[in-house]
This record gives C-alpha cells, structure tokens and sequence, in this order.
C-alpha cells in the first residue's frame, strides 16, 4: 500500500504536467497521488529564528524523562514509505528541535524526546519513495541493516511473508486512509465502492496484486472495470470525470477542491475499510528476530511513540511545522503546506483513521482483524503461505493498554 502523494503543479497547467508517482509503503497498488499549494511560514521555521536570535525552545513540556540510552540503539532508524507528511505525525513528534534535515537523502535527524524530554539517543526518520528508489520499506529493512523499524501494511506483509516477513509491533493509524474516489456530479446515485462496480466506471488504480483483485475476486468489481494504468496524475480523473480513482481521505478531497481549480470541488469517496478491506495501513514493523533481540528498547520506546500518537492529535503544530519545514528542505517535486496539513489531522480524527482500537488503548492489533484480513486474501485466491496465521504477523507485548485517545 503507498501513501498519499503531493505534487509542485502550476493549478493552471496542470493537465500538460507529467507526474511521477511511485510506490511509498508497501504495494504499488494503494499509491495515491496529491498536491499543495507552496508552504506557508512554518512552526519550524519560527523556532529557527528564534533559535538563531538566542531564545531557546523545547518540545511540549511533558512528564519524567524515559533514559532509552542502555536499551536502544544510539540512532533509532525508521523507514516511512513516503516524504513526510502529517499521517507520520505521531513520527515527528518525538523529533527534537535539534533536528536537521540532509536533502541529498532526505532523512531528518535529531534528539529522540518524549513529552519535552531527551531521551538520551537519536531519531531519524527516513523519507521513502523517491528517496529508495521507490523500494517497499519491507524490502529496505532487509538490503540496509541501519533501519531498525520500517512502515509496512498487515495486507502486504502477509504476501510478502514467504520472502520479507515483518512482525508489526504497533498499528500508529487504526484505519487505513486508502479511498476509492469518484465525481459526485457524474454519479449522484453512487454511493460505495459497490455501487461504482454496478456503474461500470472505469477505475483507475496503480498496479499489484491488492484490494483491486479481491474486489474483482468477490464480485464487486468486474476485472475489466480496472484499468492499473493510475500514474499519480489529476488530470484524467479531472478531465474526464467519468472514471473512480483511488487517493487518500486526509489528503485528495483537499486537494480537489482547493488546489485543483479546474476542478474545485471535493470528490464522493468511500474508505476501502467501510468496503470490507479491514488492513491495517503503514504499521511500525521489524525483523522477527529483532522482536526478541530489541525487545528491552521496544519496551519503553512503544509507550513513547503510542503518546506521541496521541500528543500530535491532540496538539499537532509543532510537529507539522517540522514535516513543512523537512519536506521544503529536501527541495523535491513534493509540496505539503499548512492547508493540508490541517486538513489531514481533522480528517484523521473525524474519521477515525487514527484512533483507539475496539477498546481504549491506541496502537494495538485486534487479533480477530487480522485473522479476517487473512481469510479475505485467502478467499479471493492470494499467495499467501497455507501455514501463515495472524498472530504470527503483529505482537501487541510492547503496548501500554493505558494509553489512548
């Protein structure tokens, strides 16, 4: 599954620019594609101006300081499967004020902290896409032994499990973002993803084995509907108007209406979870063996990422400062300003894309998902082992039940 994207694109020529998407979580077939307007003056840049005037600052001002110096590694690696944005909130909000970005790798670094706090060792946050040659996180963990935690979704780990297999340690969004999307005006009477099967619509996806096949698999889509041929480019779904097209709730219904003039409005969608994809999207995931061998890092730094979670819904500027900040430094084709990542947050939370499992806790597994997600790519005829179960896929031992939104 790929995160949402957002592309430099002039609103006015929009239809003779050619965008580059690529796969930035784990299967081309869940890319999404998007685009801001250029960044506004950001919280981040404000604390280097104060900074550089003299006047200190520090993260929120949180709790005791958790030492992970004895446990964890001096650099803790994380692999993101896009540049940053802010459904990798949770992330930045344990990056420091110390932090740098480098452009050339587009990795940012600085103090790990938790609540204000240093904790003692290093964050790096790796952007993906571009940044790995469009390589799965999944697969990065295993060709580069730096990255100790790499996103990954549950559906893609249980078809890359006989060759990449990843144990998620913590899901830091409760439903995947990824939605089908279609003009509301051209099809007043659709609804769901059901209804654009019974439509006859094309849809445009990014290829892969996915959610496109088990919906042509159970009926809801037929395989000639499905066109794999989505490039991250607007412009077909604006110019023609006639075609669904999958995108990312926090990020194409902003994107529609307010920096696609042409278009200017936001599509009809339905999240591919209400359509019966239960996956768990861009989960913090490790190597099996390093379930055990990091278990006393993992720990105390779980309990931290799982408040970061919670601290960056809650309050999210300062670390949307830094995502604004980093992805301005890296100077790339993406873009990601204010508007949409204000806009991102609020739909995290109305839609509860980020949130607290069937219980009260944020960032565990619900084993009886995952064990469903399994059966619905064994039912539409997915490779998948025949010995594989779920729990095999995700450990909540590292989970403080406590916290939660």
């Amino acid at each position: 599954m790929t995160r949402s994207r957002s592309i430099r694109i002039s609103a006015g020529v929009f239809a003779l620019a050619l965008i580059v998407a690529a796969c930035g979580d784990d299967d081309d077939d869940n890319a999404s594609a998007t685009t801001a307007a250029a960044p506004a003056t950001t919280a981040a840049e404000t604390t280097a101006t104060t900074e550089a005037s003299g006047t200190a600052t520090t993260a929120p001002a949180g709790g005791d300081a958790v030492d992970l110096s004895a446990d964890c590694p001096s650099t803790l690696v994380i692999q993101t499967d896009w540049f940053a944005e802010s459904e990798h909130g949770g992330l930045y909000e344990m990056m420091g004020d110390d932090y740098t970005v480098d452009k050339d790798t587009m990795r940012v670094k600085g103090s790990l902290v938790a609540g204000g706090q240093d904790t003692g060792i290093d964050l790096e946050i790796r952007m993906g896409g571009p940044a790995i040659g469009f390589e799965a996180p999944r697969a990065q963990i295993y060709t580069d032994d730096s990255i100790n935690i790499a996103y990954s979704n549950i559906d893609a780990q249980m078809l890359a499990w006989e060759n990449t297999p990843l144990v998620a340690i913590m899901a830091p969004l409760e439903i995947n973002p990824q939605i089908i999307m279609w003009d509301k005006d051209t099809y007043p009477d659709v609804k769901t993803i059901a209804d654009v099967g019974a439509s006859g619509m094309t849809i445009n996806v990014f290829g892969g084995y996915g959610f496109a096949d088990v919906f042509v698999a159970q009926g809801i889509w037929s395989a000639d509907q499905v066109d794999p041929s989505y490039d991250g480019s607007p412009a077909r779904f604006i110019e023609s108007r006639d075609i669904a097209q999958q995108g990312f709730a926090s990020a194409e219904p902003y994107n529609y209406e307010f920096v696609y003039e042409e278009y200017g409005k936001a599509p009809a969608y339905q999240l591919l979870n209400d359509a019966g994809y239960p996956a768990y999207s861009q989960t913090l995931s490790v190597l099996p063996e390093n379930v055990d061998a990091m278990a006393s890092c993992w720990q105390k730094f779980i309990p931290i990422a799982q408040q970061a979670q919670v601290d960056f819904v809650n309050d999210p500027a300062r670390a949307n400062g830094i995502i604004i900040d980093a992805v301005k430094q890296v100077e790339s084709f993406w873009v990601y300003d204010q508007g949409l990542a204000d806009y991102s947050v609020k739909t995290q939370k109305e839609l509860g894309l980020v949130g607290n499992g069937p219980d009260d806790t944020l960032g565990n597994f619900d084993p009886a998902r995952v064990d469903s997600m399994l059966q619905i790519l064994r039912d539409a005829g997915a490779d998948v082992p025949a010995d594989l179960t779920g729990e095999e896929m995700f450990t909540n031992d590292f989970i403080d039940q406590s916290i939660g939104l």
